[in-house]
């Protein structure tokens, strides 16, 4: 079975294709949030160097957030249309759990974190159990001040990754109990969304292209900037 794996979750575009337990090739441009030029061509790129087509990929795998609102826009909507020109399956994984993969190693405590703009960050908390992945808390956004104070209280080691690490560095140096993750590991990886995607496609979880969205978890600045406008013009029309 051949996966493509797509991430366009963060400043990082970054697509992979696997074969079974097979990494066959993987994209990865960390250089401004340009994806609508760029995804496309990586994929033709990576397509061409593994001498495969379209034709030859069987299922989807998708990071559908949170993170970028136009990134999951531009992401989800390149996986929905290959999808449907062949017609085969999309299993959605989303940015957290996929930068947590990233550390499949490790015995402590995985916080990812991603830039969710104004001091604050997209997280949940992850650990391996029994050489599984498992959520220790639910997805959310905090601010960063807020975060730094639950790591605090923890005793475990707790692994960060992700790109709001190096937004927030300054603070995050003078914690004693945490690892920031190596740069080969610390960024989003689509070969991790294609480990989870055959995972989900093992037990099932599965969906079709029809069903797919993104996970925004929040309005984007611009929906509440505009709402905050239409109160304004509400309020000085009365």
């Amino acid at each position: 079975m051949k996966i493509l794996g797509i991430d366009t979750s963060s400043e990082v575009a970054t697509v992979a294709i696997m074969d079974d337990d097979k990494l066959i090739g993987e994209y990865t441009i960390n250089h401004k949030k340009t994806h609508s030029q760029k995804l496309m061509p990586m994929i033709d790129e990576m397509f061409k160097s593994c001498e495969i087509t379209p034709n030859d990929i069987d299922l989807i795998g998708v990071c559908i957030g949170p993170g970028s609102f136009t990134g999951l826009r531009i992401g989800v909507a390149t996986a929905k249309a290959i999808a449907h020109a062949r017609n085969i399956h999309i299993a959605v994984v989303n940015s957290l759990e996929s930068l947590a993969f990233n550390m499949n190693l490790s015995k402590g405590i995985i916080c990812p974190i991603i830039d969710a703009q104004r001091n604050q960050v997209y997280t949940c908390k992850y650990s391996w159990e029994n050489n599984t992945l498992v959520s220790i808390d639910n997805i959310s956004v905090k601010n960063i001040d807020e975060l730094i104070d639950e790591i605090k209280e923890r005793y475990e080691e707790v692994v960060l990754l992700g790109e709001a690490v190096d937004l927030h560095k300054d603070k995050l140096n003078d914690l004693d109990n945490i690892y920031i993750a190596p740069n080969s590991h610390k960024l989003a990886r689509a070969s991790s969304v294609c480990e989870l995607a055959f995972e989900k496609y093992k037990k099932g979880d599965v969906k079709n292209h029809y069903d797919v969205v993104p996970y925004y978890i929040r309005k984007s600045q611009a929906e509440v900037q505009y709402e905050e406008k239409l109160k304004r013009m509400g309020e000085n029309g009365k």
